[in-house]
């Protein structure tokens, strides 16, 4: 069965809404309430991020990471360059070129 992504979001929102809450009420370092929300939330993003894809084939582009990804530094274990790709469309200089190539080909526009 294919978890429905309109309610998973739904509870993800709220999830996010229970994790300020008790985050502004912080008691301490390991305030339970605030670690019990941190997890909850994890748990929903993950849950809407599979409902998205299972339903759409489209994912987040966020990940959850968990305290085992993390070295005793707290730097990232994973390499984060290995996702370079990002957005691959025209830098400003190449956007300028095109622009003002496609003045050139419409005489009278200006």
């Amino acid at each position: 069965m294919t978890a429905d992504p309109r309610a998973a979001l739904t509870k993800l929102i709220a999830t996010f809404e229970r994790h300020l809450e008790a985050s502004s009420g912080r008691n301490g370092e390991d305030d339970p309430r605030v670690v019990a929300a941190y997890e909850d939330l994890a748990d929903a993003f993950e849950a809407y991020d599979d409902a998205l894809n299972e339903a759409y084939g489209e994912m987040t582009p966020l990940i959850v990471v968990d305290d085992a990804d993390l070295d005793d530094s707290g730097d990232e274990e994973y390499d984060d360059d290995e996702d370079d790709e990002g957005y691959s469309g025209l830098d400003n200089e190449e956007y300028d070129d095109e622009d003002k190539a496609g003045d050139e080909q419409a005489p009278g526009r200006r």
